[in-house]
């Protein structure tokens, strides 16, 4: 085969190649929402949102999932917030123990608040040993005060029952003060390397 001859395949192939990606494209290109966008974004956590009423911003609506060094690298930036994140992490470790899998995030602490009182969280009880949990973990006494004194934040079972009709964590995807909807963080504790976090500090 001859230059000229090797040139107009090579032409031809990649006209074939083009044609074939042009019309497949749409199959590759993922839809960019939710946790698709946030992966291209390069962090899981997407930016907080005004929403009308509320005193602070909030994440948009949505279950975001995240790792707790991402949680970390939003959210733990003073040192009061990285106090509280290292509550969290402890108590995360906690509940990890007892074969707790996946925990939802919300309260003041994923807020635009400077200085979050604690954090708020809820746990799955998919596959849970209770017999292996801190028995802090079903203290809901004095506003879950040993929770607080231990992990600085407090945790609820995901499927117990917040308010009229609503679980814990429907319920955190509701703005208190202005009853709107908004978003809450998911972690899996099954890929947490907790000894790392703890050395890790920012």
């Amino acid at each position: 085969m001859n230059i000229s001859h090797s040139y107009q395949y090579l032409s031809f192939v990649l006209s074939i190649l083009v044609a074939f990606f042009s019309i497949r494209l749409p199959l590759f290109v993922p839809k960019l929402d939710n946790i698709i966008t946030q992966h291209y974004c390069c962090v899981m956590i997407p930016a907080l949102i005004k929403l009308p009423g509320a005193p602070w911003k909030v994440l948009p609506i949505n279950v975001h999932p995240a790792s707790l060094a991402e949680v970390r690298d939003c959210f733990a930036i003073n040192p009061h917030r990285r106090d509280l994140f290292d509550g969290l992490v402890q108590a995360a470790e906690a509940l990890a123990k007892g074969n707790v899998r996946y925990i939802y995030l919300d309260g003041s602490f994923v807020t635009g608040k400077p200085m979050p009182s604690d954090y708020d969280g809820c746990w799955s009880p998919i596959g849970v040993t209770p017999k292996l949990l801190d028995p802090v973990f079903f203290d809901f006494n004095n506003g879950r005060a040993k929770q607080k004194a231990r992990y600085k934040g407090e945790f609820f079972p995901s499927t117990a029952n917040a308010a009229a009709g609503q679980i814990f964590v429907d319920f955190f995807q509701t703005e208190k003060f202005t009853g709107l909807k908004k978003g809450i963080i998911l972690i899996d504790l099954k890929t947490e390397s907790f000894d790392l976090l703890k050395e890790v500090r920012i």
